[in-house]
């Protein structure tokens, strides 16, 4: 509907010669106020020193004359809206195509042809993912699910580091429970991560190694097995959320085929690499950075934005037309540095696209649970995932904004009732199956949709504006790279049903109102069954 509306006045305004300008097409909040409102006469009135209201019928009028059989109703609002109500048969026709397109509806092509890389959670080898990391996980699956739903090609990355400082306290740490386990007393590391986790896997390895390692000095071989098990720990959770990655990236192959070397090199040829107190700076003032940044430290160990600069590099050289990164907060100053080294080296920074995330906050009676990865009071996203289910966490990381922290709530997290809004959600899909199993039952025809002309109640029509929205939806949660538009977007359309279901019965005596009724809420249970989807969560046939 949208685009129809959309192509017809991008036609009159080639028509009337007037400027061409990317037109936002709008659903009203009442549909009484029709079915799609565009503001395009007031921005035009600004290129055109022209009265918006007098710009507005110009439009009106070619709108009526040549695309008549698509609007009942054409009209001003207000200080220039145009306010359109389709025609009823175009509205029919377009619930129709719910039913024909099924699980593609919604779909769009916009992306064929084109592909996308998003790199999300990242999280190094050195614990369980916490629920801090979960938000970023969810978020980029999702915004990964958003590209596929709008054409593209994904690959899902998970960048990670194995080497370093980190990992090496890893194996020390995992190395002093072990002794201990082994009955020898060891002071355990000052910096250690003192989760249960540590103990965990030294139990493992004690019960894989018994005594061989006691005298072991090589920290590798401790850090190396924990790895293992926290990456298959973190594989389990990610597989519980359903989500797969196409690449792992190790930050250690950068090191290995000289990519940071290169990339310092590339920099100091463009004159943005200095020297200073014995480490490697990036003369980020040179180039509209409010900073100048130390690259590689007076001990001789890179910070964390060199190697960042080179796997951004091994991005644009595989040639992906869209690089999305999902990245928690903790990276809202680095990551400009990121890409403007990368523009400084001459490639497209416009297909870079950084969505930062805010910190989330688990309450439970209004306390907040404190996480820590290091000092072992943390929850982590399998047990968030085991308390609560993958259905309720996925949804509960997307249904708020990105920019905005998030609490949550594990009081309504577990409720059963409509307080929960993926409970209300998945509760109307199985509402609608348990209908169209009565109707099976009683053997009513559900895919007759010669009667669904005479669906003509308010709460009918505007539940039918809101279905045949759901391809724009789509397409503008992909223009914003925010999931919550779906999620906001299925609520609103749940609420209605339910409103809908309380007030009429949808199986009568009457055969015409209930096949068209159940037609109506099977194209219905498509759209919520779709769009659920999108978002990695499972529709329910029962509850």
């Amino acid at each position: 509907m949208h685009k129809i509306f959309k192509d017809h006045i991008q036609t009159v305004l080639e028509e009337l010669n007037y400027p061409i300008i990317d037109i936002n097409v709008q659903v009203p909040k009442k549909i009484t106020h029709g079915h799609l409102t565009t503001n395009v006469a007031m921005i035009l009135a600004k290129d055109l020193q022209k009265s918006p209201i007098e710009l507005a019928n110009n439009l009106i009028k070619y709108l009526k004359t040549n695309f008549s059989e698509f609007y009942e109703e054409v009209n001003v609002a207000g200080p220039g809206f145009i306010n359109i109500k389709m025609n009823k048969k175009i509205i029919l026709d377009l619930i129709r195509e719910i039913k024909k397109q099924n699980d593609n509806f919604g779909k769009n092509n916009q992306g064929q042809g084109k592909n996308a890389i998003v790199e999300f959670v990242s999280a190094n080898p050195t614990g369980p993912l916490t629920v801090a990391h979960g938000r970023g996980a969810i978020v980029g699956d999702t915004i990964s699910r958003i590209l596929e739903w709008n054409g593209y090609s994904v690959d899902r990355e998970y960048y990670f580091n194995n080497a370093g400082r980190q990992m090496r306290i890893l194996g020390e740490s995992v190395k002093a429970r072990y002794l201990n386990n082994c009955g020898i007393k060891t002071k355990f590391p000052d910096e250690g991560y003192q989760g249960e986790y540590i103990n965990d896997i030294a139990i493992s390895f004690q019960q894989e190694f018994d005594n061989k390692y006691i005298n072991e000095e090589n920290i590798d071989i401790f850090k190396n097995y924990a790895e293992q098990q926290i990456f298959d720990d973190i594989k389990q959770t990610l597989n519980t959320l359903e989500i797969n990655f196409d690449n792992y990236f190790n930050e250690d192959d950068l090191y290995k085929n000289n990519s940071i070397e290169q990339t310092v090199s590339d920099l100091d040829k463009k004159g943005l690499i200095y020297k200073k107190d014995n480490a490697t700076w990036f003369s980020g003032t040179k180039v509209n950075r409010p900073d100048d940044r130390v690259l590689i430290k007076s001990s001789g160990e890179p910070t964390y934005r060199l190697p960042d600069m080179a796997y951004h590099r091994t991005k644009f050289e595989r040639n992906y037309d869209k690089i999305i990164d999902i990245f928690g907060a903790d990276h809202m100053d680095a990551y400009p540095d990121v890409v403007e080294a990368m523009n400084q080296l001459g490639y497209d920074i416009n297909k870079i696209e950084v969505l930062i995330h805010q910190f989330v906050t688990i309450t439970e009676n209004n306390k907040p649970i404190k996480m820590s990865t290091r000092k072992a009071n943390f929850t982590t996203l399998q047990d968030l995932c085991e308390e609560v289910g993958p259905d309720v966490v996925r949804y509960f990381f997307i249904m708020r904004n990105i920019n905005s922290h998030l609490n949550f709530e594990l009081e309504i997290a577990k409720d059963q009732t409509d307080a929960n809004p993926i409970f209300y959600l998945q509760y109307a899909h199985a509402r609608i199956c348990t209908i169209l199993r009565k109707a099976s039952d009683l053997n009513i025809k559900i895919d007759d949709d010669k009667n669904i002309n005479i669906l003509d109640e308010e709460i009918e029509n505007d539940l039918m504006n809101s279905m045949i929205n759901f391809p724009n939806i789509i397409k503008k949660s992909y223009d914003k790279l925010d999931p919550q538009i779906i999620s906001n977007y299925l609520e609103e359309l749940a609420a209605k049903f339910h409103k809908y279901y309380a007030k009429f019965r949808i199986i009568t005596e009457d055969k015409k109102n209930t096949h068209s009724r159940l037609f109506l809420v099977d194209s219905l249970r498509i759209i919520l069954k779709n769009g659920l989807n999108v978002l990695g969560i499972k529709e329910k046939e029962r509850m």
